[in-house]
C-alpha cells in the first residue's frame, strides 16, 4: 500500500483491537453498559475532531483524509466495511459501490470465523466458547467436551463443516477484491490468501485446535505474495477487457 493508505489502515485496526479489548481483554470483567457508552461517545468526539488521545488521534487523521463512515464502527460485526474507503474503488470497475461493501463484508465475516476456529483451544483455557451450540449438538459435541480439549470423530467432522462455511465467505470476498483499485489489490489478495492458510494449518494439525496453534509461519506468507500478486494483475486485465 501507500504510506498513507498504510497508516489509514493501522489506524483502523488500532481502534478495532482497543474495543475488542474492552470487552474480550483481560479486563473484561470490568465491563458495563456506561463503559460502552463512554467508548461510543468517544467515537463520535473522534469523528467530531476531538480526539482523546494520540491513538484516537490516528483516526481522526485518517477520517479527515478519507470518507470513512461512522456507522460501520458503531457496528463491529461490519469491521470489515471501516477499510473500503481507504482501499478505493477501481475506477474502470462497473462493480457498485454497495458491491464491494458486501465483498468486504463477506472478507471480514470469513476472518472472523477464522479467528474463532484458530482460538478455540484458548479460548477454552478462559472459559469461553464461540462455537455454535445448535452445531456442536448435531455432532453430539457440547461446551464440555470443548473444555476437555480432546479431538474425536466427532469433533473432526464439526471442524470440516466449519472449515467450509469459513472459505464459503472468503470465495465470495475473492470478487471484490479485485474491484477494488490497482494500488490496493496486492495487499488485499496477500491478506486473503494468508488467512486462508491458516484453515489449512488446522486441517494439517488433523483438527487439532485445542492444544495446537494454527501458524502460518514466515516463509509460507512471502511464498504466498507472488501468487497474489498474480492474482491481482490478472484481475487488473480483466477488468479492463
Amino acid at each position: 500500500m501507500t504510506e498513507e493508505r498504510q497508516k489509514a489502515t493501522w489506524a483502523i485496526y488500532v481502534w478495532c483491537r482497543r474495543t475488542d479489548e474492552l470487552v474480550d481483554g483481560p479486563n473484561a470483567v470490568l465491563m458495563s453498559t456506561a463503559v460502552l457508552d463512554r467508548w461510543e461517545e468517544r467515537l463520535q468526539d473522534i469523528f467530531d475532531g476531538r480526539p482523546y488521545d494520540m491513538l484516537d488521534a490516528a483516526l481522526t487523521d485518517t477520517i479527515s483524509k478519507f470518507p470513512l463512515d461512522i456507522k460501520p464502527f458503531r457496528d463491529m460485526i461490519e469491521v470489515g466495511l471501516m477499510s473500503v474507503p481507504v482501499m478505493g474503488i477501481a475506477a474502470e470497475s462497473e462493480a457498485s459501490a454497495q458491491s464491494i461493501y458486501n465483498a468486504a463484508l463477506y472478507l471480514g465475516i470469513g476472518n472472523q470465523l477464522t479467528n474463532i476456529l484458530r482460538d478455540v483451544g484458548e479460548d477454552a483455557l478462559r472459559g469461553r466458547v464461540y462455537l455454535p451450540q445448535d452445531e456442536l449438538a448435531q455432532f453430539g459435541l457440547c461446551d464440555q467436551d470443548v473444555f476437555a480439549r480432546k479431538v474425536t470423530d466427532g469433533w473432526r467432522e464439526f471442524m470440516k463443516e466449519q472449515i467450509i462455511r469459513a472459505r464459503f465467505y472468503f470465495n465470495l470476498a475473492e470478487e471484490g477484491a479485485s474491484k477494488l483499485e490497482k494500488a490496493s489489490r496486492w495487499p488485499v489478495w496477500s491478506s486473503l490468501l494468508v488467512y486462508q492458510k491458516i484453515l489449512d494449518a488446522i486441517e494439517d494439525n488433523d483438527y487439532d485446535n485445542f492444544t495446537k496453534r494454527a501458524y502460518v509461519g514466515r516463509t509460507k506468507k512471502l511464498l504466498t505474495l507472488p501468487l497474489a500478486y498474480t492474482k491481482a494483475q490478472s484481475m487488473s486485465r480483466l477488468i479492463l477487457q
